[in-house]
């Protein structure tokens, strides 16, 4: 079915055939809400509802705030669970503040930059789980003592230690959880950790080096942004900004399609790595780029285990890795490409989960389809547009994608994932960031970060990219047709248009009706649900408390009811803070979240606020004072 195909009816007007505004003046809002499952409500009938009203938000919205500090409603509790540097076992060198740790120092502490997060329980045992948790980046002018780029192979080496993935175990001792540092699952995967390269990419000439000339041995993960967690117990972190690690000794080497589109540039991108490891750099090792970038699965309880880079899922700045499962039972996951004027994409598995047997389905994402999504112009409601969308098939021989449009092959296919959604004319969206699926309804929210060249440079404004130059993001949803997810055909609307509606009042640029000056926020990055539905949404934005952010304060960590529409502020963060990763408890009683590289340009001693202090990026433990769940 095409996209302007006649879809199963979602919209409102067309199930009672009324306005929305009539709709709701006939008192019907509670019916329709019930008659939709809670979905694709509009904004302007939730600004009718009753402030307060929301059942499943049991805390009052708190202030902006731009202390060094975290803010939470009363009665709750935040302890950091880890932070950068804490050394995973008692043999490891304690974290050096002068900056002076070594290289090998660093492969045996928690890394730094924490993202995404995904927690594992013990099979039968209720205060014991590992935790997987990324670790992007890091921040030269805290990682260094001269607090520069690096000087030597040896500070590269660091650097590189930093980033990656920690995985640690956890323990609930009476109500509050603790961080087990001598246990045989902790472990660092990092920029040096052998990884095998799987699927159908593997092998191609393009990712072979003189150092792998297998194509099936990468060597080392980073730049690890969000995150996924499958149904069989294994972690996905997803590769982002990768090309930044690289550059070239030859300042005017020229780069092809694919690495260009790709971003990379001979002169880095700040990181600098390739000036003192020749893997990193273009002139000499090329092929080195092409294997990054991919979506890297991990079994947390095998801790001998190799992570497989899974070329399947294909190669672009992926954020994260959301699962969900098709109606007859294959495995779905839904991903967005971080950058502006960028896609969403979603890959369906050929084979069907084995549920009974989770060591069965270790390969099952080296084999099934690539899809990226077409969406509509929508229906142009100024505060809650919607419209339709289509998935289409990215697979060689299929929609033009072929010799002639410059692919031999599905391996270049995926390598240059990209370029081939380009060729079906995908559509350009506001930097599609983290992807969560409901637990209640199946639908799927995906943040858009910004896009402050929305408008320009070929990306029109419409559609689910309502706003030029948009600086605040809005909260995309949609719904499979008829609930499954392996269907081509979806629909479409705006959760939230993020805004502030004290410096833009009535203007576009205020928000959806949802937004107001007690939740206003910028740039929403982080996703998580509850197994209750509530929406948790993390910022990664302006910060500045000035001009178009005026009144937002540092960034922040609210929670939604989507069937209201109803947001609330629920955590504030330290000063130049990103409030991202999300987490919980088995019990709901705790909810793990991520504050990374808190005064990152200067101007906090965040968390243990020392004298001359150093800041460091930590994994947080919120609790209820009362015990209870958190958020109700």
């Amino acid at each position: 079915m095409s996209l302007l195909e006649e879809n199963q009816a979602t919209d409102l007007e067309q199930m009672v055939g009324l306005t929305r505004r009539r709709f709701i003046g006939a008192g019907a809002l509670c019916g329709a809400a019930m008659f939709l499952g809670g979905n694709l409500l509009s904004r302007s009938a939730l600004a009718v509802n009753a402030a307060n009203a929301s059942p499943l938000l049991g805390f009052d919205s708190i202030a902006a705030a731009t202390s060094d500090t975290i803010s939470l409603p009363p009665g709750y509790s935040a302890s950091v669970l880890i932070s950068w540097g804490q050394p995973l076992h008692q043999n490891a060198p304690a974290f050096d503040p002068s900056g002076n740790g070594t290289a090998i120092a660093q492969e045996q502490q928690f890394g730094d930059h924490n993202d995404g997060m995904s927690l594992f329980p013990f099979p039968g045992d209720d205060n014991r789980a590992l935790m997987a948790i990324n670790n992007e980046y890091t921040n030269y002018r805290y990682l260094y003592a001269h607090g520069g780029a690096p000087q030597s192979a040896e500070e590269v080496r660091k650097a590189q230690a930093s980033e990656g993935v920690s995985v640690i175990e956890i323990r609930r001792k009476g109500d509050t959880w603790h961080f087990v540092q001598d246990s045989r699952y902790n472990r660092r995967i990092h920029g040096n950790t052998p990884i095998r390269l799987s699927g159908p990419a593997a092998g191609h000439e393009w990712l072979k080096t003189s150092a792998d000339k297998s194509g099936k041995k990468a060597l080392g993960t980073f730049q690890n942004c969000a995150n996924g967690m499958t149904p069989w117990g294994t972690y996905l972190t997803c590769e982002e900004n990768f090309t930044d690690c690289f550059g070239s000794s030859n300042p005017q080497q020229a780069f092809d399609a694919g690495q260009k589109r790709y971003g990379v540039v001979a002169a880095s991108k700040e990181i600098n790595w390739h000036l003192h490891d020749p893997r990193f750099d273009m002139a000499k090792n090329p092929n080195e780029l092409n294997r990054h970038g991919w979506v890297v699965e991990i079994d947390p309880f095998d801790p001998q285990s190799t992570p497989a880079k899974r070329t399947a899922l294909g190669r672009f700045k992926h954020e994260n890795a959301a699962l969900a499962q098709t109606r007859d039972g294959r495995a779905v996951v839904y991903m967005g490409d971080d950058e502006r004027g960028e896609f969403i994409y979603k890959f369906v598995s050929r084979d069907k989960i084995n549920h009974k047997n989770p060591k069965a389905n270790k390969d099952l994402l080296d084999h099934g389809t690539l899809y990226v999504a077409i969406f509509d112009a929508g229906d142009g409601n100024a505060d809650h547009p919607r419209g339709k969308g289509q998935w289409v098939e990215l697979t060689h021989g299929k929609n033009g994608i072929d010799a002639g449009s410059g692919f031999a092959s599905q391996a270049e296919v995926l390598i240059h994932a990209r370029l081939a959604a380009s060729v079906v004319k995908a559509t350009r969206m506001d930097r599609p960031e983290w992807i969560v699926v409901s637990p209640t309804d199946g639908q799927v929210y995906c943040t858009l970060t910004n896009n402050a060249k929305r408008g320009e440079d070929g990306q029109p404004v419409g559609g689910p990219n309502p706003r030029e130059k948009n600086v605040y993001g809005q909260i995309l949803r949609w719904k499979a047709n008829a609930d499954d997810h392996g269907a081509d055909d979806f629909s479409w609307d705006l959760f939230v248009v993020a805004g502030n509606p004290q410096v833009h009042a009535g203007a576009p640029k205020g928000g959806s009706s949802n937004i107001n000056p007690q939740n206003m926020f910028n740039s929403p990055d982080g996703l998580g649900f509850d197994k209750a539905g509530r929406l948790w949404i993390l910022t990664d934005g302006d910060y500045s408390n000035s001009g178009d952010f005026a009144g937002m304060g540092n960034n922040q960590m609210l929670c939604a009811d989507p069937s209201t529409g109803e947001i609330r502020r629920f955590m504030v963060g330290p000063v130049a803070c990103e409030v991202t990763g999300i987490s919980f408890a088995p019990d709901q009683k705790t909810l793990f979240v991520g504050i990374q590289h808190p005064g990152e340009t200067g101007g906090s001693t965040w968390p243990e606020h020392l004298p001359n202090g150093k800041p460091r990026s930590s994994v947080l433990a919120i609790r209820r004072d009362d015990g209870g769940i958190v958020g109700a």
